[in-house]
């Protein structure tokens, strides 16, 4: 377990207030993020969206995109994170079918990709909570119940504190 008090947050000054990290000395370097997620779903639901059926449209491609330009306006919906000049930003979708321990659903994985003296975990993490919402909101007229889970930073390499993969 990491320390926890506000001097050991980098969003805090050593008084306690709230600050934008000063990245203006950090080396330029490669930085990627994969973030990930999934909505769990009626089957029914998931049928419509793998036949193309639903009323709104082509719901994976529509999520995608949003996924995309969500993780290009991070820094407009995170108060303290920095606009980020992004090389990359992708989407990718696995369709899960329903086990003895979950419902039928969509995986989600956003991979954000710069070079820059900050990283981009906000940015992946932005993308999944987007499209999973924008999957929600296409679907929402035939299934209410939809649940949003597991989102998560998956990997991050690059920067200052290497690389960081998630327990599996």
């Amino acid at each position: 377990m990491t320390d926890t008090n506000p001097s050991s947050l980098t969003h805090f000054d050593p008084k306690g207030d709230a600050h934008m990290v000063d990245i203006g000395g950090k080396p330029q370097t490669h930085r990627k993020a994969i973030a990930g997620g999934r909505i769990q779903m009626k089957q029914s639901t998931l049928d419509l969206i793998q036949n193309a059926q639903a009323a709104k449209g082509d719901v994976l491609g529509v999520a995608r995109v949003a996924g995309i330009m969500a993780a290009k306006r991070t820094s407009d919906l995170i108060p303290l994170c920095h606009p980020i000049m992004l090389s990359r930003v992708a989407v990718e979708f696995e369709i899960v079918t329903a086990t003895a321990t979950s419902g039928p659903a969509v995986q989600c994985l956003a991979i954000a990709e710069t070079t820059g003296g900050t990283g981009v975990e906000m940015e992946a993490l932005t993308a999944v909570q987007i499209t999973l919402l924008t999957i929600y909101d296409m679907c929402k007229a035939v299934d209410k119940g939809m649940v949003m889970t597991d989102v998560k930073l998956l990997e991050k390499h690059g920067g200052k504190s290497g690389t960081y993969l998630a327990a599996p």
